[in-house]
């Protein structure tokens, strides 16, 4: 496992990697902070790091930059199948924690809660990558982010999803 530090500007993230996939993407103050890095992990320069790099510099610059680097998250099954319906949600879109809790059913074989799937996209090993920004209550409150609130009111309103005049998303009658 190797590690780099980023600089973004809604603060310095550290991205890890096993040398062919991104493991890990953290802002360096949020909660879980480095929670699949294992101490004492050495500071590299590695091509993947470049990607990931230019990935963060046109997403912050409001582009919609694919994923063209290997991503690969640990977890538990659980957590892997939300972190896998995370990356479904699509930039500029939110999802609810129950809407995201009947998407991981089938994959899992119960309906676990959104409670669960609270926990699940908190424990997000790869932020920004893997949108867990992008998911709110069920009334459009923005609630949870292991990077802080006003990170995710930034990042929703970068992405078009929330106003300046508001910290509550709109959602539309289904």
């Amino acid at each position: 496992m190797r590690q780099r530090q980023l600089a973004t500007p809604l603060g310095t993230v550290t991205v890890a990697s096993d040398g062919a996939a991104l493991t890990g993407l953290w802002f360096n103050d949020q909660q879980h902070f480095g929670s699949t890095l294992p101490p004492g992990t050495p500071t590299e320069n590695l091509a993947i790091f470049d990607q990931i790099n230019t990935w963060l510099t046109g997403y912050f610059a409001g582009q919609q930059p694919p994923v063209t680097f290997p991503v690969r998250p640990t977890g538990t099954h659980l957590r892997e199948a939300v972190w896998a319906v995370l990356r479904t949600i699509p930039y500029g879109e939110v999802r609810t924690y129950g809407e995201l809790a009947k998407a991981v059913t089938p994959v899992i074989g119960h309906n676990p809660g959104a409670r669960a799937v609270g926990n699940a996209v908190g424990h997000n090993p790869i932020s920004l990558v893997i949108p867990c920004h992008r998911v709110i209550g069920r009334t459009g409150e923005l609630v949870g982010y292991a990077g802080g609130l006003d990170r995710k009111k930034t990042l929703l309103r970068l992405e078009g999803c929330l106003s300046a005049e508001s910290d509550q998303v709109v959602l539309e009658k289904k």
